[in-house]
This record gives C-alpha cells, structure tokens and sequence, in this order.
C-alpha cells in the first residue's frame, strides 16, 4: 500500500475552515487553537497590547501558555500546551537565519516553564498558511495527526492510519502522502517525534526540511526539556503543514529594499570570511570542537576535564574531510547564506532496529559530537554519528542524553550503580556498545535505559534511596540545574559563564548566554559589576531572536573584518544595526538598540515571574552544581594541580606547599561558592530584581511590564 492510499484511509475527527488574508509587516494577527482532546479549533485574534508586550515567538507562547493555565498545571495535564511560533520576522528569505520557531510548553524535566527553539520549514509555513502561532492543547484518545492546508484553509485532525513512528520513516512517508510529486515535497513542513520520546521525560520534537539538492527530508530538533514528550502525551503523532511555495514578499514588509541590503551585505561576509574564520559552511557548529580542546573547555569525563589526549580523533577537520558532504546548500531555511546544517551520507548504521540501512544523518553538531562523543570518553566519530541518528528520530535530545549518560557512566565507575543495577550493561567511559543500547533500550520503553529516561535530577533521587549513594557528592556530579542537564561546555575557570548557565529562567542551556571567551580567554569582564552587564545585556539580547524568530549563529559566529575595532566587538554591533533595520524594516517601526533590549526584557521578566507563579524562579533555583564551578574529585584537581595551586597563591594568598589535595579543595571550593553567591548579587541588582531573584515592581514599571497580574505575583516577594 503506498503512504497516499494509507492517508486516503484516515479517519477525520474534525475538519475546519477558514478564511485566508495576506500577512501585515509580519503578522497574520490572529493564532490558531487546536484541542486534540475535544477537536475545538478555533481563531484568536491578537491584539496590539500582545504585538506590544509579547512581540512574537517565544513571547507570544509565554502569554498564551500563561493564559491557558493555572499555578498548579502539571505538564501532563490536558490544559497543558505546546505553542509553536515564528515570531514577525520569521519566514522573511532576505536576512539569513530567519526561519527560526520556537516552541513553549511546562516541562517534563523541570515543572517550570521551557522554550526552546527550532529551524526546518513548519514556523514559516504555518505562519504563511495564515497564524501567527499554534497552541496545542488537550490529549486525544488515540495517535491523532494534525492537518494545516495553507492552500485550501483549512484544518484537519485525524486518526493516525498506521505511520511509523520514528521520525527519519514518519517524515518521509508524511512528505510523500501529502505531497503531489517529487517537486512538491518542498512546500510541506513536518513536526514529530519518536519511540524514545513516549517512554522518557526528555523527547524532543524534530522539525523537517526539504532538501532540494539531495531530493531528501531532513529533521531539525526541539531539543530541550522534554517537549516531545508533551506531544506523546496528548497523543500527537505529526503536525503537517502544506503551501503552495515560498516567494517574493510573504511576510508583506513595511521596506523590503533596506531588508535586501543588510542581507546582500551579510551573505558577501560569508563568502569572503567564513572559510578565514569558522568554516561554517564546510564543519557547521562542530567547527569548534578542537577550539574548545584546545582551551580546556571540551566537556570530558562528565564534565570532569576539559581536553584529553583523544580529543585529536574527533577534530572538526574529520567531519569536513571524511563525513560531511560538501558543496551543497545546507540550510535549514530558504536564503540563509550560514548553511551550517552539515549532514552525513549514506551512513551505514551497526546496532539498533535499523542496522545495515544507510540514512542520511543531520550533524553532528558540536553540541552532539561533545556530549555524544568526549563527554562518555567516546572519541570516534563514527560511535558519535549512529548516536546521533537514533537520538533523532527516537526524539531524544542529544545535549540532554549525553550528559545522563555521562553521569550514569561516573556514578557505575564511582560503584554507586553496577551492572545488576544496569541489567549487565558496563557503563563505563568509552564503552560505546553499551551506551547505545541503553540509548535502544530507551526506545523500546524497557530496562536501565527506561530509567535513563528519567533525566539527571530524578536519578540522583533514586540512587540515593534506593542504592544508599551520598546525596551530596551526586549532587556535585549531577550536571543539572531546575531539573535540565547542562549543555556542553566546561564553565569551571569562567564565572560569568557560571552564571550564565544557572541564571537562566529555563536551566542551563548556552543559548541565553555564552561569556566563557569574553571573561576567561579574554578578560574582557573582570570584575562583578561588568560580568553583570555582560549576565543583563547578552540574555536580553539573546532572547530577542526568540522573540522574531531569528537564529542566533547567524549573529556571532562570523564577523565583519572591522569587528574587533569597534567599542564593543563582542556584541558585533554592525551585526545589531543589522538586525534593527531588518526589523524596523519588517514592521514599519522605528526601534533603536535600546528599545530591542527592552522588549527582550518585558518577555525575560514575564517568564521569570511565570516561573515565580508555579513555584520556581527564586534564588535557590539558581543554584550550581558544584562540578560547574570546581573540582569536585581529588583527580579532578590533580589534573590541574598547577593551575589550582597557583590561584591558591594569586587569588587567596593561600601556601599551598604542605597542605593535601583536600584541603587545597576545601579552600577553592569555598572560594568558588562565595564568588558565586556575590555573582547572583550583582547580576540581580542589575536586573533590577530584589536579593531573593524576584523582579521588583519599580523595574516592571520603567520597562512597561506593570501588567496587574504580574504585580500581583510578585507583590508579597518584594524585600
């Protein structure tokens, strides 16, 4: 049976229409609610206060997710939601990187509130089929897909007719169901999941694109906090949306010419400067893995060390010279000159449901090829790019996997758990069987890796009652923060980066605010008060590309050659002006780079406080895991005996001549958790937030942000 006799075979719930109008300086002004429990579809109409507040994007997903729930919402509630959105600017094909969604829900992992962002086609295409937003809500009885007809407008919710459910298999069948030929493929965005994401609490949701060199679909993830488990939960299956193609002006902007400019000039720095800089086109993320060797930054050992004599085996040139296709247009939206989305050909899986197919496999990322790869002692790219393909299409995050396995592989090497607690897997570092089956094991819903599944923060918890470990050491091993697994970089020698991993509203994740080169290699921020700014300007900063639907590589990652004359080079300002006429540009205003800051701030605040609302958001939440900070092992501080012993004497005026490595430890340690605490002073003081993390009413009031429902949250936590 081919998959379009499959489909003709569906049974429709529900089937709505509706009517179509042009989108205005970036916005369709209305969004789309869709109930998979009751079949409710129906309209909302977005008002200026919401375009005012909220922007777009992650925004838009805060508020409606706020006004969907309640404080004691759990997220496997029905009245618990996804909301999908592309902000104003997302879908434009002029700027490069515009094709960003970002999706919102209650996490899983952490019970509080996640984003997290994506490429592929579906933000665009939903946003040009006529919504400025998706909100998901409610669970269906049965696997339902969901149907967004941008050609005919209309919705359609059906039952699943008996698509595969791993991601790499669904996405192809689905693309080939809905589409009318081969040239057509390129006009349908897919958003799924996969087997892994039903059984764990940290499924991640891939969206598609098509790629038109190759004639193949290809994923992009939602990695962080457990979203795709949400969408197991309700029982959503897929998500597709179809238009007729991608041109001209779709987003109707207010002065598409100044647009084209910024974008001609930024596309001439890519073909000029990428290959001098990062290589992006030809390595993508994974450019840096040897960078982050070098300076002792690579994730290794759970987070141990920073570099290892292996390191060398997964150098950034191995993937450009022996894995990644080269000389195609890797980009993951229409017109972005970046094409970071490397992928690998025609690799030949070894293990697993699909062993002895040949896939083509997104990434690895750098993320992916230091949390998959030196993070479990694993130095072959090879071990890392099968990880990789299951991790995706099992709907698994490969930031958030690598790290519970990191920490399974220290505590088993610690004897905390052995192999009649993992079922006769041998999790030590390096082994690369056994870690993918218990990667198998995940997907099957079955064994130790089950209980993988359950993330860092709930298996500390039970090794400790049920194993007897010492709840303090797994707690400075555990490289979690609010219940969300550390992204992958050492943050040990950079406070500020400290900082901006467990400062962050969702948990630490590098996206809001990446300072490790700015303070450690660098020294740019040396003292509290401008790590400070540095922990105010770059997370507002960075929120604001969620807030448009805009990726952050894009921004940083290669440089005007004047860069590093300007005042500010960290901040790359020609590459702000950029992003303030593209979207000036886009909706007609008259924003300055003050007010971009602002409207980031109203959102960062808003999200904060919903956090505050469900119980979280406060200064303890704040709160490291030792290991980010310092060495928590005796070896761990051997490794850098020297480095150590000489901030005893610069830092602390400490001899360390005589004293043991514990000692020595104790001292740095409680050196380390003082700066960390005089850090949140600082960092909250400047953002205007009282000494327990709680934004005060005053600063609400001058960024706008005075709504009297947010006043009545933070009013009783005021100091």
């Amino acid at each position: 049976m081919s998959y379009k006799e499959l489909l003709s075979k569906r049974t429709v719930l529900k089937d709505y229409t509706y009517s179509w109008w042009p989108i205005q300086r970036g916005y369709n002004n209305r969004t789309l609610y869709i109930n998979v429990g009751s079949c409710e579809i129906k309209e909302k109409p977005v008002s200026q206060l919401m375009k005012d507040k909220f922007i777009g994007g992650k925004g838009f997903g805060l508020r409606l997710l706020w006004d969907a729930t309640t404080p004691t919402t759990k997220w496997n509630d029905p009245e618990n939601e996804i909301i999908i959105s592309p902000g104003p600017v997302g879908g434009i094909t002029q700027y490069s990187g515009a094709g960003k969604s970002l999706l919102v829900s209650i996490s899983p992992q952490t019970d509080s509130i996640m984003d997290s962002n994506v490429g592929g086609y579906f933000g665009p295409f939903t946003k040009f089929a006529g919504f400025d937003a998706l909100e998901l809500q409610g669970k269906a009885e049965k696997d339902v897909i969901i149907f967004i007809d941008g050609i005919n407008h209309r919705i359609e919710i059906f039952e699943d007719p008996g698509f595969t459910v791993d991601s790499h298999l669904l996405a192809e069948e689905l693309t080939e169901a809905f589409s009318e030929n081969e040239k057509d493929a390129k006009n349908i965005g897919i958003v799924s999941t996969g087997a892994a994401a039903e059984h764990s609490l940290i499924g991640m949701i891939n969206f598609t694109f098509w790629d038109v060199k190759r004639k193949k679909v290809r994923l992009k993830q939602a990695g962080r906090g457990g979203l795709g488990t949400v969408m197991r939960d309700k029982k959503i299956k897929a998500i597709v949306a179809k238009i007729a193609g991608v041109s001209g002006n779709l987003n109707n902007v207010a002065d598409l010419e100044s647009i084209m400019e910024r974008g001609r000039r930024y596309t001439k720095e890519m073909v000029d400067l990428d290959d001098k800089q990062n290589q992006m086109r030809k390595k993508g993320t994974a450019n840096i893995v040897n960078v982050m060797s070098d300076y002792d930054l690579l994730p290794t050992h759970n987070f141990k060390y920073g570099s290892h004599k292996d390191a060398i085996k997964i150098h950034s040139d191995l993937l450009r010279d022996k894995y990644f296709t080269l000389g195609i247009n890797d980009a993951c939206w229409l017109g972005c000159a970046m094409q970071c989305a490397k992928g690998v050909d025609d690799f030949e899986l070894k293990t697993g449901p699909y062993k002895g197919t040949k896939v083509i496999v997104d990434g690895p990322e750098y993320e992916t090829a230091a949390g998959l790869g030196s993070n479990l002692g694993i130095f072959d790219y090879d071990a890392i790019i099968e990880a990789n393909f299951y991790c995706d299409t099992y709907g698994i995050c490969t930031i958030t996997w690598g790290t519970i396995v990191a920490f399974l592989m220290e505590c088993y090497e610690a004897g905390i758990i052995n192999k009649e607690i993992t079922g006769g897997l041998e999790l030590s570092f390096g082994n690369v069987p056994d870690s993918l089956e218990l990667l198998h094991q995940l997907a099957r819903g079955e064994g130790f890796g089950k209980m993988a599944g359950l993330g860092v923060r709930k298996l500390k918890q039970i090794f400790v009652k049920e194993y007897g470990a010492d709840p303090k050491f797994l707690q400075d091993i555990g490289m979690e923060n609010k219940g969300l697994e550390y992204s992958q970089y050492v943050s040990k020698e950079s406070l500020a980066q400290q900082g901006g991993y467990a400062m962050t509203n969702k948990g630490p994740q590098h996206d809001e605010a990446w300072l490790i080169f700015m303070d450690m290699v660098n020294n740019q921020i040396p003292t509290f008060e401008k790590k400070a700014e540095a922990l105010h300007y770059f997370p507002m900063f960075r929120t604001w590309f969620g807030l448009m639907g805009l990726c952050k590589i894009v921004w940083n990652d290669v440089t005007p050659e004047n860069n590093k004359y300007t005042d500010e080079p960290a901040k790359i300002p020609e590459h702000v002006d950029n992003y303030i006429t593209v979207y000036n540009g886009v909706t007609g205003q008259n924003i300055d780079k003050i007010e971009m800051i602002r409207q980031s701030e109203r959102v960062y605040n808003f999200q904060r406080i919903f956090n505050i609302r469900r119980g979280f958001g406060l200064r303890k939440h704040d709160a490291q895991p030792y290991r980010a900070a310092g060495p928590v092992t005796q070896e761990e501080y051997e490794s850098r005996q020297e480095r150590y012993d000489k901030q005893l004497k610069e830092l602390l005026g400490v001899d360390p001549e005589g004293k043991s490595t514990l000692e020595k430890m104790a001292i740095i340690r409680n050196y380390r958790e003082d700066q960390y605490e005089k850090l949140l002073d600082a960092v909250y003081e400047r953002r205007g937030w009282t000494k327990n993390g709680v934004p005060k009413i005053e600063h609400l009031k001058s960024i706008g942000m005075d709504l009297p429902e947010l006043i009545e949250i933070v009013s009783p936590l005021q100091d």
